[in-house]
This record gives structure tokens, C-alpha cells and sequence, in this order.
């Protein structure tokens, strides 16, 4: 059986993150900091707890399979034009990385990539994701990018669900 996978797009100039600055500070509020990678440092020991972060995360997408090695994953994620530290957004808990926003940086090409999205289980429903998602979208509008482009799982509701409620649509033309 084929997968039929959910392709979004954001068009960011039509983008409003007002009703959604709520949720960002409702989480702050826990003690839950969002972080960029750049302001943290890409260094090796960052970039690999990035990929462990990424790895649990992608574990409980449907049909993932098996997750990149970690050279895999450096070469096709990080040793990239696209990789940006300033569009990889982590949510910390007493220093521990709990969730991620990553988006590769496609300008170029006229578009920005949203890689992964995901919060560890212990941490979801508290709308963490939402707040990764709100301050990793603001630093793609930094970043000077028109559309956010991503891809889902049908059966990964609940993220298709959250970017929905944030603008994302059917793309008009396939890509």
C-alpha cells in the first residue's frame, strides 16, 4: 500500500503569529526555555546531542523506520547549505533538551524546509510544539525566506493538526 503523505506550505507574508504568542509565554511561564542552536554553538558535542534529540523524536513518526546514523545524518542534515543554527530552535529543561524546530534554509530555491518538529513523550500535550514552532517560524521570517514547505505521515495527526492552525495549506502547484 502507498502512502498518500500530507504535503503544507506556510506563505509567510501571510503569516500572523499573534494569537499564537499566548502558548509561547504559557510554556516560558513552566520554566521551559526556547533556545536557538546558534546562540547554544554547533559544536560537535551540540550537534550530536541534536541528532540523539532528533533520532527519539523521529522514532514515533509512522512508517520512520530506521533513523540515520550519526555520519548519515551530519552529512545529509548538518554538512549542508541549508543547515542554519539560527533555524534550529530547542526546548530546554534544567539544561535538558526536551524538543526541537528545525528548518533548513532553501532560499535559493524559494523556500525554507521544516525537517522536524518533535517533543520528547514525557514533556508533550503541553504545547511545547507549538511554542518550538511559533519562535522557529519567527526566525525563518528573519532569515528572509517566503514559504516554509514540510511533509507528514497522514497518521501524524496531531503536527498536521498544529500546522494547520498556524496557516499552513495544500500546496496550490505540486513540488
Amino acid at each position: 500500500m502507498t502512502v498518500r503523505w500530507v504535503k503544507l506550505e506556510l506563505d509567510l507574508a501571510q503569516l500572523d503569529l499573534e494569537p499564537h504568542r499566548a502558548a509561547v509565554q504559557r510554556v516560558l511561564e513552566t520554566g521551559v526555555e526556547l533556545v536557538s542552536l546558534a546562540s547554544l554553538g554547533s559544536q560537535e558535542e551540540n550537534l550530536r546531542r541534536l541528532y540523539e534529540l532528533n533520532a527519539t523524536c523521529s522514532a514515533d513518526i509512522p512508517d520512520r523506520g530506521t533513523f540515520h546514523t550519526w555520519e548519515a545524518y551530519r552529512r545529509l542534515r548538518i554538512d549542508v547549505p541549508g543547515f542554519d543554527p539560527a533555524l534550529v530552535t530547542l526546548a530546554r529543561a534544567d539544561q535538558a533538551w526536551i524538543g526541537m524546530a528545525a528548518t533548513s534554509d532553501h532560499g535559493a530555491r524559494g523556500f525554507a524546509f521544516n525537517e522536524m518538529t518533535g517533543v520528547l513523550r514525557p514533556h508533550r500535550q503541553r504545547g511545547i510544539a507549538m511554542a518550538l514552532k511559533v519562535v522557529n517560524l519567527e526566525a525563518t521570517v528573519r532569515a528572509g525566506v517566503s514559504v516554509v514547505r514540510t511533509i507528514h505521515h497522514p497518521d501524524n495527526e496531531g503536527i498536521i493538526q498544529l500546522n494547520r492552525s498556524l496557516g499552513y495549506t495544500e500546496p496550490a502547484s505540486p513540488w
